[in-house]
């Protein structure tokens, strides 16, 4: 199973940037399906977007499309998600998850999390 740590995460205003980073170790990601959900207390999970690392195929949810946008270090097992124009609605905990099964929303699928990286947009 791959070990997964987010980064990046914090206060910004809205209409503002941040990068979330997500390193990867244990396995190499090749075959992996690297997703990033979020969560507000009371809700559940939901699915923000997913790349597949071995030819880049992406799924992004239209709350997210446009204004997200993935990118990756090989060498350093890390992937990145450029979230820009953000919104106060983008205020979550976000997790950075994988799995093998495929490119697919539940998170159910993903068998490895990482911990969770606070993003908060202030209006």
């Amino acid at each position: 199973q791959v070990q997964l740590v987010e980064s990046g995460g914090g206060l910004v205003q809205a209409g503002g940037s941040l990068r979330l980073s997500c390193a990867a170790s244990g396995r190499t990601l090749s075959g992996y399906v690297m997703g990033w959900f979020r969560q507000v207390p009371g809700k559940e999970r939901e699915f923000v977007a997913a790349i597949a690392w071995s030819g880049g195929s992406t799924d992004y949810a239209d709350s997210v499309k446009g204004r997200l946008t993935f990118s990756r270090d090989n060498a350093k097992n890390t992937l990145y998600l450029q979230m820009n124009s953000l919104k106060p609605e983008d205020t979550a905990v976000y997790y950075c998850a994988a799995t093998r099964v495929g490119l697919l929303r539940g998170a159910y699928l993903y068998n490895s999390w990482g911990q969770g990286t606070q993003v908060t947009v202030s209006s």
